[in-house]
């Protein structure tokens, strides 16, 4: 098959990781892949090298000084549908931009919903409504999102769960990654570890809050965030979130964008991954935590519940994070060897056999009609 991925940026953020790494698990499987984005800034390249496997195409994406998001999006929307010319068999939007994007050029596409949004404006609200309900078909990376959409919009989604690069999370964990790791010791010492950078949707204050209790018994313990590339302008998020680590004295170490070759290291060093996400689609940072052996304190929600059972430890709110914190620094979080299968048993190898039997049957039935397509039927 002829496959064309659409992602909305080059930048290190989920979707586009996910984007990348089944692109190039469906080019392994003999298919003709190319992966479409917009080139933000000056960026003409991804946050990482792609297997040349993948056909990479950047549209740019000049940087206009006022606009703000909801302006930035529709030209987004504008300049992806404008540049977008793949003859291909199948078009796959991994994103509201990305999807809008096919519609407005009257491409019928799929579309993977990795999470929902809750925006407050009518025309963002209109972009995010749309790129759920025009695709023919659907896709969601936990039973958790797609009994999100189902009842929010009437369809239901198959699911297809995401990969994980497990090996290169072990390898780090492994002899071979002691010196990088140590390096990250060196440099940030014992350390609670939250990716994603500082912003609502990922907790970051009640992770901040947490770890001020925790602070009372390990004061030697500091608080890294790395990652953070996004659409959106949580300014405001982060000025509160300055003032309170002000106000409760704490120094966080804000690293920013974390180069690719450095990522594993990074999470393998860690003593605990702090994945108290409000709102997530599967967890593949928590998964590569758990492939590096590193334990995981996760915000107890459904999808966390489904995607990780036993291997991770669950809070509901600051105290509870703050005392699964401090279990796993008092190394009380349990056999790290069940967290490892799990990741293990992620491949991107059968993510991408999954969705090319989703494909075939997008293409022998027109869409799925509204509901999840039996994939047994389509091997």
């Amino acid at each position: 098959m002829r496959i064309a991925q659409l992602t909305y940026s080059t930048k290190p953020r989920g979707g586009v990781a996910h984007t990348l790494a089944l692109a190039e698990a469906l080019a392994r499987r003999g298919h003709e892949v190319s992966v479409w984005t917009l080139g933000r800034g000056d960026d003409t390249g991804f946050f990482r090298d792609v297997d040349p496997g993948v056909r990479v195409r950047v549209v740019p994406f000049p940087s206009v000084d006022g606009e703000d998001v909801g302006e930035r999006i529709e030209r987004s929307i504008a300049t992806m549908s404008a540049a977008f010319d793949a003859d291909a068999d199948v078009l796959h939007a991994q994103d509201c931009i990305s999807a809008n994007a096919l519609g407005a050029a009257g491409r019928p596409h799929v579309r993977t919903i990795h999470h929902l949004d809750a925006f407050t404006t009518p025309r963002l609200i209109e972009c995010h409504d749309r790129a759920v309900v025009e695709p023919v078909a659907r896709i969601c990376v936990s039973r958790a999102v797609a009994g999100e959409v189902a009842e929010g919009y009437g369809v239901r989604p198959t699911v297809i769960p995401n990969g994980v690069a497990a090996e290169r999370f072990a390898a780090a964990a492994g002899p071979e990654g002691a010196a990088a790791r140590e390096a990250w010791r060196a440099r940030l010492g014992d350390y609670v570890l939250a990716l994603g950078g500082i912003e609502p949707r990922k907790g970051s204050i009640d992770l901040l809050e947490a770890f001020a209790v925790l602070r009372r018994s390990r004061p030697g313990a500091r608080l890294v965030f790395g990652g953070g590339e996004t659409l959106f302008d949580y300014r405001p998020y982060r000025e509160r979130f300055e003032q309170r680590a002000v106000e409760l004295g704490i120094e966080p170490e804000v690293l920013g964008t974390i180069a690719d070759a450095d990522l594993p290291s990074l999470v393998a060093a860690a003593r605990v991954l702090g994945f108290v996400s409000t709102k997530e689609g599967f967890g593949l940072a928590a998964m590569e935590a758990l492939a590096a052996g590193v334990p995981v304190v996760a915000r107890d929600l459904p999808v966390t519940r489904e995607v990780f059972g036993r291997a991770v430890a669950y809070a509901a709110d600051v105290a509870g994070i703050a005392e699964a914190l401090r279990s796993a620094l008092d190394g009380r979080a349990g056999d790290p060897s069940a967290g490892r299968r799990l990741a293990e048993s992620h491949t991107w190898d059968s993510a991408a056999e999954r969705h090319e039997r989703f494909y075939r049957a997008v293409l022998q039935e027109g869409g799925d009609r509204g509901a999840p397509i039996d994939l047994a039927d389509h091997r």
